[in-house]
């Protein structure tokens, strides 16, 4: 993997992927950010948040679960003191499909967190996890 950060001005800084894609990041205005884009750290959520939705939705999709929408809300809390890493992550996972199994949406959850997210496994060593989970049932008639 590749990627490169180049700064653009005061506390902005222009991400590049090796795969081609961009993101501005930048600081807080108390910090002489101009609030252009994410703050680093939220982008550390993100690829957290991506990973293991990009995990349970392969998992389920491979279970044959007919699952049509999947979001991760985090909240996250962080050390008071440099460096103020993550101290504790709370995932919610909101999964929602037509007739999903309680079951294997718990296992798809709990392989992502145990075995497959690279990001939840690296942020780990700092942070405790905690994952809940919330299924909908999507109406057909809702869905057409």
């Amino acid at each position: 993997m590749h990627a490169r950060v180049k700064w653009i001005e005061n506390v902005t800084f222009l991400g590049e992927s090796g795969s081609g894609h961009s993101v501005i990041m930048d600081g807080a205005p108390e910090l002489g950010g101009r609030n252009l884009g994410f703050r680093p750290m939220e982008m550390l959520l993100l690829g957290l948040g991506g990973c293991t939705a990009f995990d349970v939705v392969m998992i389920l999709k491979r279970g044959r679960e007919r699952v049509t929408d999947c979001v991760i809300e985090i909240e996250a809390e962080r050390a008071q003191t440099d460096p103020k890493v993550f101290t504790k992550i709370a995932l919610k996972y909101i999964v929602t499909g037509r007739g999903l199994d309680p079951k294997k949406v718990e296992r798809a959850v709990a392989l992502s967190a145990d075995k497959y997210c690279s990001a939840s496994a690296i942020l780990a060593k700092t942070a405790e996890l905690t994952h809940t989970i919330e299924i909908v049932e999507e109406n057909e008639r809702a869905a057409n």
